[in-house]
């Protein structure tokens, strides 16, 4: 067993010199880092004017104020003027783009071809209709012509949505119908795990759904892949173009068929520059508005301070486009590095990590866990200098694990969410990594742990909160007008303080430990205790693939433990129960022995990877399955019968 806070890695004094992080500290005068991050949450607007300055952000930063009003209302920089994508898109030359996929050959697209490429597809747009303040949404995979429409998007004032192809169509349309798109940019299909995915009849459902709509852009992504082509050079199948309910229907060569100029459009500091939406699994889903400035400002300093990233290196993180990871890794152009975009199952994505030359590999948690478990040994990452982690807590013996399989490479957990589309705690190259522990607070982050008086403790676990803004926080909700939707999901516990719902302990020197959702607390005979504690214990047998806990106990009654794990081969023995009591007895608390333990073919996740611990014990007090879940929303609904009561 590793023990958490064993020290893992400690910088050299030449990766501290060579550090982004380095350079901007000496350009502020700042001693080290805890200077640093205290000066950016007590003096906010300094610290970001002087993010600002720093990059060089192009656009007018104004005259007004940095910062008026306070949490849940500030606004940011009054006065100034910029466009994401002619940030994006200011590098002169170099690969911008690597993709790899499933089911198609490589493709690398420089930075000159990615910029005519957008200008044809904004063209496209113009012709369609599409105009500052309009919707375009993506019902489309993590493949270049996502992040080309996005991009052409942007450079309107329009405003970029996306869904991945394999959100079932329910889901789809909760989102869409929400936003009212004015063009629909939709794949024919996809490849996953070796297997072909028509989406055409899911397209055709959701553009019925949508009376918004002017125009429906087919890309022949499936037909590509099957014919071994890129999807500029496949031909949509002709059932693909026929007529749908609303609007007009063209192919992506259709779109991209003018060449136009590449303008963009400057808009103030807080337009909609996107719209994601809440990984909840129940009600609509929340769709959450990030404007241009606060995204390009934060993406800036987390991506280069933070991830130690710039010209010259290779950003990749597994994702889709359905998860703000997606949003996050196309902003490494914002500070000039190369994206590798990958489309398909994670069968072994540190081999395009070694054949690309990534310098930056990020990945969720659980994908970290399974390598682990199956003792894989990756090769070939010379070129690699950080490794990020994020979408759960990532065990103790996770850290280990990478420490051991890449020798001398430092993980970076990160700890976020989509509301503010980044990790407000996280790693430095400055910083030592211990097993289990996230480094620091992010610069411009005012991370605290509060008791349940709304009292900052140190060394306690307490739950997350924000007690200074940050600008990539959402500046509305859509469809929102009055506020109270966004304000209930934040500040409705703590006035002028945003909750985000995590258990967390900060230590003395600014590190912490994430411990998992808030309200999925176990809370035996008065003893609280975060769900990622538990999991940690129970993930560490080797025969044990995956977990959920749930604690049954409601209004101050002590309920029912319950522990249902996924096996990796056979069945739960009196054996192998007695070692895992035993083992909960042992490092947590005989409190947290569970009653039951119950095999199960799978725990439901999110599509981005998180456990349902939520929905899972509100269908086990008796609530409809149906009710409780949203399956659209899941990457494995099929398992959520094996929880009813």
């Amino acid at each position: 067993m590793v023990a958490e806070g064993e020290l893992l890695w400690e910088p050299t004094p030449s990766v501290v010199a060579n550090a982004k992080i380095t350079r901007y500290l000496a350009s502020v005068g700042r001693a080290d880092y805890q200077d640093a991050w205290q000066w950016s949450v007590e003096d906010p607007a300094a610290f970001w004017t002087s993010v600002w300055d720093y990059f060089g952000v192009v656009g007018e930063r104004g005259d007004g104020p940095v910062m008026t009003g306070t949490m849940p209302g500030v606004e940011w920089f009054t006065g100034s003027s910029l466009n994401y994508a002619e940030n994006a898109l200011r590098r002169a030359d170099g690969p911008a783009v690597i993709f790899h996929s499933e089911g198609g050959p490589r493709r690398v697209i420089s930075m000159p071809e990615l910029r005519a490429e957008v200008a044809r597809v904004r063209t496209g747009l113009v012709k369609l209709g599409v105009r500052r303040g309009d919707r375009v949404a993506g019902y489309l995979p993590n493949i270049p012509e996502a992040l080309i429409a996005f991009l052409a998007t942007a450079s309107l004032g329009a405003i970029w949505s996306a869904g991945s192809p394999d959100f079932g169509v329910p889901s789809i349309v909760d989102r869409f119908t929400q936003i009212e798109p004015k063009v629909l940019i939709a794949v024919d299909g996809y490849r996953y795990g070796g297997k072909s995915f028509d989406r055409s009849e899911a397209v055709r459902d959701i553009a019925a759904a949508l009376p918004s709509l002017r125009a429906t852009v087919w890309i022949p992504y499936l037909v590509a892949a099957e014919e071994g082509l890129p999807p500029q050079q496949a031909e949509p199948a002709s059932t693909h173009v026929a007529a749908l309910p609303h609007g007009e229907v063209i192919g992506w060569e259709g779109l991209r068929a003018e060449e136009g100029p590449l303008e963009f459009e400057r808009v103030p500091f807080g337009h909609p520059l996107w719209i994601l939406y809440s990984s909840g699994t129940t009600g609509l889903p929340k769709p959450i508005v990030h404007g241009h400035g606060g995204v390009v400002l934060e993406h800036l300093k987390s991506l280069s301070f933070h991830q130690d990233l710039g010209e010259g290196d290779v950003f990749f993180w597994y994702t889709t486009t359905g998860w703000m990871m997606w949003n996050y890794l196309v902003g490494g152009l914002l500070v000039g590095s190369t994206v590798v975009l990958y489309d398909g199952a994670p069968t072994d994505l540190w081999s395009i990590a070694a054949d690309e030359g990534v310098t930056y590999f990020g990945t969720g948690a659980p994908y970290i866990v399974s390598c682990m478990k199956a003792g894989t040994r990756p090769t070939g990452l010379s070129s690699l200098k950080g490794v990020g982690s994020t979408g759960s807590p990532l065990p103790p013996e996770g850290f280990a694990w990478l420490a051991e399989a890449l020798p001398g490479v430092p993980v970076g957990s990160f700890s976020g969410g989509t509301d503010v589309c980044t990790g407000f705690v996280g790693a430095t190259p400055l910083h030592p990594i211990r097993a289990g522990v996230i480094p620091c607070r992010s610069l411009g982050a005012r991370v605290e742990a509060f008791d349940p008086s709304g009292k900052p403790v140190i060394g306690e676990v307490g739950e997350l909160v924000l007690t200074q803004p940050m600008p990539s926080m959402p500046v509305m909700f859509w469809n929102d007008p009055s506020g109270d939707r966004y304000r209930d999901s934040y500040f409705d516990v703590y006035q002028g303080v945003w909750r985000h719902g995590d258990w967390i302990k900060i230590s003395e020197d600014g590190s912490c430990v994430i411990y998992g959702r808030s309200d999925s607390t176990l809370n035996r005979g008065g003893v609280r205790m975060g769900t990622s504690e538990f999991y940690r214990v129970v993930e560490r047998f080797p025969e044990i693939a995956d977990s959920l806990v749930i604690d049954t106990g409601q209004l101050g009654q002590e309920g029912r433990l319950l522990l249902y794990v996924t096996l990796v081969d056979g069945e739960v023995t009196p054996e192998l129960e007695g070692r895992l009591k035993a083992a909960l007895r042992e490092e947590l608390s005989p409190r947290h022995v569970p009653n039951e333990i119950i095999a199960v073919p799978g725990i439901p996740r999110t599509l981005s990877g998180k456990k349902l611990e939520v929905p899972v014990r509100k269908i086990l007090l008796g609530t409809p399955v149906e009710q409780a879940a949203n399956r659209d929303a899941m990457a494995n609904p099929e398992v959520l019968d094996h929880f009813r009561p």
